[in-house]
């Protein structure tokens, strides 16, 4: 039974292929030059590109579950070329901006609902995972100012965020694809504890052993930094996340504990994981 992970040098989808590996499963990881990916050592590796569906058959060819990220441009190929290759089950990556309550609006709950829209009305069994905000974010927020200046710049110091860690989305992900009884559910992932910004900037510190600087800026110096490292379409995403988190607590979510059946990990955890991400 052939397991394709496509994202699979990706926050999450490294870590779904890793975990099906470690099942013993066989696993065939997708990229677009697969000579430059970066791939594990004697992994199964295959070109293929979701926006050029002619590359999509050979890459599913006797494969029997999919782990997709959204990619809303070539979904049609993809579908079409899972149920001629005899795919069943298919687990996405989505986001929870998919329940916003204004989707049209919203150019990150628009693509991925294109996305849930093709795979729903197809044959296959699916499994949508919508995560809120990732833990991994705060690499694009802070990495740099904290490991190369010590500071954290913060337009909403108090703002309070519910962050997933990667771990779990993907554990998410390998019990959707390997168990039964997760077929045509979407799971809503949010982190298990509401924390505020500078909350997880001192975790962080704590995690790296040294002092962190906070400085608070204005909404449009963080616009201006964030845009350095994100798309504006996630600045303004990111943003308006965070003054939401000035008003009302997020979210937090048990489902991690409820699928498999361990709690989900805290930000601290997060933060030790990747501490040298920060030094």
């Amino acid at each position: 039974m052939i397991t394709v992970v496509f994202g699979a040098r990706g926050n999450v989808g490294r870590h779904v292929a890793a975990g099906l590996t470690a099942r013993g499963d066989e696993v065939r990881l997708t990229g677009r030059d697969p000579r430059t990916a970066g791939f594990p050592p004697g992994a199964q590796i295959v070109a293929a590109d979701l926006e050029r569906p002619e590359t999509l058959p050979a890459a599913l060819e006797g494969a029997d579950r999919v782990f997709l990220y959204a990619k809303p441009d070539g979904i049609d190929g993809f579908v079409a070329a899972a149920e001629s290759a005899g795919v069943r089950r298919v687990v996405l990556l989505s986001s929870g901006a998919v329940l916003d309550s204004d989707p049209e609006h919203n150019p990150i709950a628009r693509s991925h609902s294109i996305v849930e829209s093709a795979i729903e009305k197809s044959g296959l069994e699916w499994t949508f995972i919508r995560p809120g905000m990732f833990a991994t974010n705060a690499l694009w927020w802070w990495q740099r100012s904290i490991r190369d200046e010590g500071v954290a710049r913060l337009p909403y110091p108090e703002a309070r965020t519910a962050p997933v860690h990667e771990h779990d989305l993907a554990a998410l992900a390998v019990t959707a694809l390997t168990e039964p009884g997760h077929q045509q559910r979407a799971y809503t992932a949010f982190g298990p504890e509401a924390l505020t910004l500078s909350q997880q900037v001192r975790q962080i510190g704590a995690a790296i052993g040294r002092e962190i600087d906070l400085q608070v800026v204005s909404v449009e110096q963080a616009r201006t930094e964030l845009s350095e490292t994100i798309p504006a379409m996630g600045v303004e995403a990111v943003l308006a996340g965070w003054q939401a988190g000035t008003a009302e607590p997020p979210e937090v979510s048990t489902i991690v504990e409820e699928v498999i059946g361990r709690p989900g990990r805290t930000f601290a955890q997060w933060a030790n994981d990747h501490a040298n991400d920060f030094r």
